[in-house]
């Protein structure tokens, strides 16, 4: 499959041709440069390897970067399979890719919160920040498409040097850049410990940010520090709090952190029984008009017409209205599927085919609800975050209700969703 994959790939230096195994390990090396600033050796050999079945599961950023170069989703499209066993992993650390960063998280928390004094002082630094901003939206544009540690330590790098440089003299016009590519770091690190599973380790970077915004006084970064502070809450099932950081956040949004506020207002509406409110929310979301003059950073800081249609659908199956859930997750899904590779946001698309398998479920259409499922199974282990255990974990519950106690299709919906969530691995097809 990985060789099939690399013949169907054109060449880069030879018009009519398809890749050769070197031309692709060099191409995926310069892709985790690119994406990570970090140099890995790969070679025409190891690719022979992997293509002859010698090695199964080469590690996570060879498997991000031979998916991104060879344009395929997941990696049972390239042939791979993680060794087997039983599962040895506690859910906490195997199935939202938390193994090996919990140490780094909370200490990534304390610093910024001994940094907070400095955002507050106005400190400043001689340095041109355009190379900070640019780094900082390759991290967002990435995220959740190569592996996770690479981005978060070097967000925190980010952050580290923008504070290390106002400790010094500019101009205030570089003061603010500089308090604004900080801020911005923060709230990518505060993103990521959400979906590591420590959003209260998030909430001690979005203070920090919130300083940063306010020192560089910007807007659409006082919303995103807002609405990752509002999803910190709603992850903790706070939400009261979470509707209002949402609120907060709308009256500085003006890009599509206006659209990903809106929305979300309506669901933490809905969540707390205001369903009057929730629907007039939801009406003013679908309004919202995106100012397209704003620069966007991507990634988790970008709100689509699919990621909307994502929380839309949310907001109807809190509602109890499966019929709506359905129709705006499969308008989502569709979005996403035709959307670019590079401009593909999977983690919010995995969301969202959740929100697919619920609808049919509550609709009793088993076999539509499973074959959404097996597209969220299919997630590579190293991309399986909180967040995405919690929704997934839910649907599961669903599975074991009354409703569905005797039938089989939920019963091996159950058994598939345990498997994914106990220990690391792809999806096996199942019989519907």
């Amino acid at each position: 499959m990985l060789r099939a994959a690399r013949e169907r790939t054109p060449s880069r230096r030879a018009p009519g041709e398809y890749m050769s195994r070197a031309e692709l390990a060099e191409a995926v090396c310069a892709w985790l440069w690119e994406t990570t600033q970090i140099k890995y050796e790969l070679d025409g050999h190891y690719i022979a390897k992997l293509e002859r079945g010698a090695v199964r599961w080469p590690g996570a950023a060879y498997r991000s970067g031979l998916r991104s170069v060879l344009e395929v989703a997941t990696d049972n499209e390239l042939g791979f399979t993680p060794p087997g066993g039983p599962a040895t992993l506690d859910v906490d650390l195997a199935c939202c890719s938390t193994f090996g960063l919990e140490d780094d998280l909370v200490d990534a928390g304390d610093e910024s919160v001994a940094l907070l004094t400095m955002a507050e002082e106005s400190n400043v630094g001689d340095l041109t920040v355009e190379q900070l901003h640019a780094d900082i939206q390759r991290i967002a544009q990435n995220y959740l498409k190569v592996p996770t540690k690479p981005l978060f330590l070097r967000s925190r790098a980010i952050r580290d040097r923008a504070f290390r440089l106002l400790a010094g003299r500019q101009p205030p016009g570089q003061t603010r850049d500089l308090y604004a590519a900080a801020g911005w770091a923060l709230t990518l690190l505060a993103w990521m410990s959400v979906d590591l599973g420590r959003p209260d380790v998030a909430e001690s970077h979005t203070r920090t940010a919130w300083a940063c915004a306010d020192a560089a006084g910007h807007d659409e970064l006082r919303a995103w520090v807002r609405a990752t502070q509002h999803t910190a809450a709603f992850w903790q099932d706070d939400f009261g709090r979470a509707a209002e950081y949402a609120e907060s956040g709308l009256r500085y949004a003006g890009g599509s952190s206006a659209l990903f506020l809106a929305s979300v207002a309506a669901v933490d509406l809905a969540r707390t029984g205001r369903v009057d409110d929730a629907r007039h929310a939801l009406v003013v979301a679908k309004d919202t008009k995106i100012n397209p003059d704003v620069n966007e950073l991507g990634g988790p800081l970008l709100c689509t017409p699919e990621r909307a249609e994502g929380i839309w659908s949310d907001v109807h199956l809190a509602l109890g209205e499966a019929q709506y859930t359905a129709d705006h997750a499969d308008r989502g899904v569709a979005l996403f599927e035709a959307a670019p590779h590079a401009l593909r946001n999977y983690g919010s698309e995995r969301m969202v085919r959740l929100q697919q398998v619920k609808a049919r479920l509550e609709l009793g259409e088993l076999d539509g609800a499973g074959e959404a499922l097996d597209a969220v199974l299919a997630t590579p282990p190293e991309y399986r975050v909180r967040p995405l255990i919690h929704r997934i974990s839910e649907v599961a519950a669903i599975t074991r209700t009354d409703r569905y106690g005797t039938e089989s299709k939920t019963r091996a919906m159950h058994e598939a969703i345990r498997e994914f969530v106990r220990r690391p691995a792809t999806a096996r097809g199942r019989t519907h």
